[in-house]
């Protein structure tokens, strides 16, 4: 039987051994979710960090005049949660979306904490995960203020050819800060700039 997707992330960072595991893996809940449902929402308490196995989510809120405003995606083998409200066991200013089917390892805060005194490298782990996602955060505002939108458009695609397939375009749209329309027309053109 091949290792569980988690294991095999968590091992391109640490060495776990099979004791440890087992161990990892008696923390954390498998959950399904429908396309479109929701793992959290906006408002509510915040209570698992979840690890995507199978499927595709977003984290988003709703602005001042009721839009959604996507802020950040998660594919297969990255994490997504409300960090701040994670850690506080508090509300979240966010909501967390299925863009599709998907699977997920969820995880409370209280396990979390008792996992990283049990399986002490997985604090190395953690720290480089967020680290890179850190990373990515800032270069996203970078981008979002010194690229056109022509620009940003066309870096994101060629880093992320898989989001872009997979995502619905208004979804995108919100993600790049362009409206569902402005995203259209630049395809199109892009589409036609390559024929």
């Amino acid at each position: 039987m091949s290792p569980h997707p988690l294991i095999v992330h968590i091992n391109k960072h640490v060495h776990l051994t099979e004791a440890q595991v087992a161990t990892v893996l008696s923390h954390f809940q498998l959950q399904t979710f429908a396309k479109k449902e929701h793992l959290i929402q906006e408002g509510n308490i915040c209570k698992n960090l979840f690890f995507v196995s199978k499927g595709c989510l977003r984290l988003y809120f709703m602005n001042e005049k009721g839009q959604e405003q996507t802020i950040q995606f998660a594919l297969e083998t990255w994490w997504m949660t409300d960090l701040m409200a994670f850690e506080k066991s508090g509300e979240s200013g966010f909501s967390i979306q299925a863009l599709e089917k998907v699977e997920v390892m969820a995880i409370t805060n209280e396990s979390l904490e008792k996992l990283l005194c049990e399986v002490p490298q997985l604090e190395r782990y953690f720290r480089k995960v967020y680290q890179r996602a850190y990373s990515a955060s800032l270069l996203r505002v970078k981008y979002l203020y010194t690229m056109s939108k022509d620009i940003f458009y066309e870096h994101f695609a060629s880093l992320y050819p898989e989001f872009v397939q997979r995502i619905p375009q208004k979804v995108l749209a919100s993600f790049l800060g362009f409206s569902p329309e402005y995203l259209s027309e630049l395809r199109k053109k892009k589409t036609v700039e390559k024929k």
